[in-house]
Parts: structure tokens; C-alpha cells; sequence
């Protein structure tokens, strides 16, 4: 078991959640507010993505990173910026024609996935390692490995540590294969993702398997979406591993009750409290990561 667990808090996400709860934020402005408050709450990481402000569709404007990452940097609230890094690889096709993308589609180059990690030099970016059928119908999201080697090498030269998204164990089966080509620094940081169509399912017995398959030396976190959220703050601590909360994954607080992203990193806090273990801070969170300083940011 873990006793010195880090808690995420993944802010909005890129699903089409605005209209299901009030509380999920869109503008730079509510997005900062939200981290901030999880932050108050106990969440050591803040994992941020953007919406474009009209539509509270998923964006990947630098603007909209900019202007969130300097309201949360400005607030003299001291928390760990985790910047998504996984947008542009959205591809939808048409059934009758798969070489014609449609509407939806999203899809970019390894590179052109990270400007705004380059511009706002976040402590952690996530990097998505594989593809997969992403729900039901013709949407694939698009990571191959060529990109993959890309995005790790430019991350790795900008000082940022990736966080290595796994959504099924052939995509920790490549991330380990980074790790040992040199492409990923000590220690690596998986995310175990659980519960995503058509990704690895919400099965404890394949979280341990997953777990057991991590290099040596690794720092892991899992979490899953819905209701199953809470559950698995307990078992990836009860694993070894830190912990994922936040409306881009769960929407509620209780059956009916809508939550807010400051009451799911509360209630993350009493449950890994109540396994006896402690909330490591910002500070704490970056020694265990092996973050890297950075002067003026």
C-alpha cells in the first residue's frame, strides 16, 4: 500500500460533459478557479484541458492554455500544472468510405500536439500511448508509435515529465519499451485509465496485472470513470500507486448529487485517509516525481 499518496484532479477533460452538470467549467477564468480549489482541497496535481468559450467544445487553442495556466501561476497557489498533450489525435471515418475523415476529426502530428507545452512549460504533460476505438461508431483516437517516439523525445528536451497515459496493457507494453529505450526519465509516471470504451475495463485482477507489469521503479496512478471513481481511489492506493479524481471522469458526488471538482478531491481525501494513509502536497508530490525546478515560472 501507498501511505504517501498524490491526488490529481482532472479538471473538464475533453467530453461532451458541459451539458450534463453545471459545474464542469469552460472558460480559462472557471477552469482556474476549479484547479484552484481542488488545489485548496487537497489535490497536489491539477490536470487541465481547455474549451473553446462558446461552444464548451474541447480545444487545443495556446491562447486558452495561456490565459488558464497564468490565472492559476498568478494566484499564489502552489500546485502542480499537468497539461494535457493528448488532443489532435482525434480521427472519425465514414463507414462506407474509411479513407475520408468527417466531421469530428482532429488529427495532427506528434509535434503539433504540444505547443502550448512548449510555451507555458508545465511541470508534467500527458502523453496517450496507443490507439483505440474510442466508444461506439467509426471515432478512433490516433497514437502510433512513430508519433509517440516524437513526442517523448521533444518532451524529454523540454524538461517536462510526460505522463504516460495506458488505456489497455498493449499501450503499457510500448510505454515500458520508451522507458527502456531511454526516450522516458527516472521514474517514469504511468496512468493506469480504467473504464474508457474501448479501453481496459474496470477489473481490479487487471489492475494488479497492469500494476505487476510496471518497470521497475515507476510511479504509477489509476483512476476510473463514473461511479466506480471513489472505489478506485482505495485500490490504486491499496496498490502502491496515487490517485485520479475530478469531473473530466465523474460527474457526481452521490447517486442524483452533482459534484464539484473541490468536493470529489474532499471526499478523494477522506477515503485515503481513511486507509490510513496521508495527502502528500505540491512540494512533497515533487520530489516523488522527480520534477524539475524552474526558475521564474
Amino acid at each position: 500500500m501507498n501511505r504517501d499518496v498524490i491526488i490529481t484532479c482532472a479538471v473538464t477533460g475533453a467530453g461532451d460533459t458541459v451539458g450534463r452538470s453545471p459545474h464542469v467549467p469552460v472558460t480559462p477564468a472557471a477552469i482556474a478557479a476549479d484547479a484552484i480549489a481542488a488545489a485548496q482541497a487537497g489535490a497536489a496535481v491539477v490536470h487541465i484541458h481547455v474549451r473553446d468559450v462558446e461552444t464548451g467544445q474541447p480545444s487545443r487553442a495556446v491562447a486558452l492554455y495561456r490565459e488558464t495556466v497564468t490565472r492559476i501561476r498568478d494566484a499564489g497557489v502552489d500546485v502542480v500544472l499537468n497539461l494535457t498533450a493528448g488532443m489532435g489525435g482525434d480521427l472519425v471515418i465514414d463507414a462506407d468510405d474509411p479513407l475520408k475523415p468527417i466531421d469530428g476529426t482532429d488529427l495532427v502530428n506528434a509535434l503539433e500536439r504540444l505547443p502550448h507545452v512548449e510555451e507555458l512549460l508545465p511541470d508534467i504533460c500527458t502523453l496517450d500511448c496507443g490507439s483505440l476505438n474510442f466508444g461506439e461508431g467509426s471515432q478512433l483516437y490516433i497514437s502510433t508509435p512513430d508519433m509517440l517516439r516524437v513526442g517523448a523525445r521533444r518532451v524529454q528536451e523540454l524538461g517536462v515529465k510526460p505522463e504516460l497515459e495506458i488505456f489497455d496493457t498493449g499501450q503499457l507494453w510500448f510505454a515500458s519499451k520508451m522507458v527502456d529505450e531511454g526516450l522516458i526519465d527516472a521514474p517514469p509516471l504511468f496512468q493506469l485509465c480504467m473504464g474508457i470504451p474501448y479501453g481496459a475495463p474496470v477489473d481490479t485482477g487487471l489492475l494488479t496485472a497492469m500494476v505487476n507489469m510496471l518497470p521497475a521503479g515507476s510511479q504509477f496512478a489509476s483512476f476510473a470513470i463514473g461511479r466506480d471513481q471513489m472505489a478506485w481511489v482505495a485500490q490504486s492506493a491499496l496498490l502502491g500507486g496515487h490517485v485520479r479524481v475530478g469531473l473530466e471522469d465523474n460527474l457526481y458526488l452521490s447517486r442524483g448529487v452533482k459534484a464539484t471538482n473541490a468536493q470529489l478531491v474532499e471526499r478523494a481525501v477522506e477515503v485515503v485517509r481513511g486507509l490510513g494513509a496521508e495527502i502528500a502536497g505540491p512540494d512533497r508530490a515533487r520530489q516523488i516525481l522527480g520534477l524539475k525546478e524552474r526558475a521564474g515560472v
